[in-house]
C-alpha cells in the first residue's frame, strides 16, 4: 500500500494560558471548546491544563491538514476530538461530522503525536489517503 499524505498540520499552545482558561471560564465555555469526553478524561489527569492545551493543539493541527483541501477551506474545530488509546497514545475520533470532512478533503484517515514539554503542548497531523498498489 502505498499512502499519499494530502495534508499536515502543528501547533504549539502555551499551556499558562489554557490554566488561565480553567480558572475563569464556566463549563459551558470551556464546552465551546473542548468535547464532553475531552472534558472529562481531563479532570482524571493529573495535570487537565497540560491535557486540554495538548487537545487544543491537535484541534488546530488538524485544522491546517485539512481546511485547505476542503471547498469551504474552513469547518469547525468543535467536530475535531482527541482521546487516548488504552496504552496512552492519542487518536482523533473521527464523529460523523469530521468524517465528512474528511470526505470533501480526500483524506481517509488522520495520524497524531502530541507532546508536552514544560509550559508548551504541541501536536503534529498528517492527513492521509490509502491507495492500493
Amino acid at each position: 500500500m502505498i499512502v499519499l499524505v494530502k495534508g499536515i498540520g502543528v501547533d504549539l499552545v502555551h499551556i499558562p494560558r489554557v490554566r488561565h482558561l480553567l480558572e475563569t471560564m464556566s463549563e459551558g465555555g470551556l464546552a465551546r471548546m473542548f468535547t464532553q469526553e475531552e472534558l472529562a478524561a481531563s479532570k482524571k489527569d493529573p495535570h487537565p491544563e497540560e491535557y486540554l492545551a495538548a487537545r487544543f493543539a491537535a484541534k488546530e493541527a488538524v485544522f491546517k491538514a485539512l481546511a485547505h483541501l476542503t471547498p469551504e477551506k474552513t469547518f469547525d474545530l468543535r467536530i475535531v476530538e482527541t482521546l487516548n488509546h488504552e496504552d496512552g497514545s492519542p487518536y482523533i475520533r473521527i464523529a460523523e461530522s469530521l468524517d465528512a470532512v474528511m470526505h470533501k478533503a480526500g483524506v481517509a484517515r488522520l495520524e497524531v503525536s502530541i507532546t508536552t514539554e514544560r509550559d508548551y503542548a504541541a501536536a503534529f497531523v498528517v492527513a492521509c489517503d490509502d491507495e492500493l498498489t
